[in-house]
């Protein structure tokens, strides 16, 4: 019961910082359940699925706006979501166990959280380059073929380190669409990459419950602290520096990538 209600407040908190920084909450909750104690293979396989609820709920509400630009979705997902079930199938057939994969998902955390940490610090700076001149002297012709196949590329490199991290369907997902597609508006590019990591997610999240890499006790607890706790940090966000927190946590991760990626 002790640790029923420990996994209750961490999804609160979770929850709660997710709501003020608008950061995908892969690159806190996984870290965290690492942090618990819990194996890599659980940390990622349940918060994969923890992911997928938790955002499901936002692609209504950004549908219901006009938010989502389904035909990028549709490209981002014929390289991510292959990917992803590719991944699983060469987790199940080159591995034992999940102790013989547990470095390599814990190296693809270190580098994702310091993906995650690089974009949140540079954000402005690739909005500005997203922005450039150099993107719009691109030729119709030229955007009707390389940026759907870009789209689809960098959807399969998601797909894969999603899979073995949980973490860059948000931020990192986020910065692609910004370069790729400076014509979005803040609001559809958030909306579109929200509409993707859902299925993504879900996809990914059970492959590892076929692998058994999930704890259903945990996925209840955290679902059920953090989803009020985002509603909260939403509204307390309204009074805190933007740019103070994500520079808080874009170092936070930075250092726990270095430290799985690395050491």
């Amino acid at each position: 019961m002790h640790d029923l209600i420990l996994y209750i407040f961490a999804g609160a908190a979770v929850g709660f910082a997710v709501g003020m920084t608008g950061v995908g909450g892969g690159s806190l909750m996984t870290p965290l359940l690492l942090l618990f104690g819990f194996p890599p293979n659980i940390a990622v396989g349940t918060d994969l699925l923890y992911a997928s609820l938790t955002k499901a709920s936002g692609v209504i509400s950004h549908q219901r706006q006009k938010n989502i630009e389904w035909h990028t979705v549709a490209w981002l997902s014929l390289g991510s979501i292959p990917a992803s079930l590719i991944t699983i199938a060469l987790l199940a057939y080159f591995f034992k166990d999940a102790q013989a994969y547990e470095g390599l998902l814990t190296s693809s955390l270190g580098i994702m959280l310091i993906l995650t940490a690089l974009v949140l610090l540079f954000k402005r700076f690739i909005i500005k380059q997203a922005h450039s001149p150099q993107q719009a002297t691109l030729s119709d012709q030229q955007k009707l073929y390389r940026i759907p196949l870009l789209t689809m590329f960098m959807g399969l490199i998601l797909g894969i380190f999603v899979t073995l991290s949980s973490v860059g369907a948000g931020a990192f997902g986020t910065a692609v669409l910004l370069v790729l597609y400076p014509q979005l508006v803040s609001i559809k590019v958030v909306g579109t990459d929200i509409a993707h990591a859902v299925p993504l997610t879900m996809i990914a999240g059970l492959g590892h419950l076929y692998l058994g890499n999930v704890d259903f006790t945990l996925l209840f607890s955290l679902l059920l602290g953090s989803l009020p706790a985002i509603h909260f940090g939403a509204h307390f966000a309204k009074r805190l520096p933007d740019q103070w927190l994500q520079t808080l946590l874009a170092s936070a991760l930075l250092a726990l990538g270095i430290k799985y990626a690395f050491l």
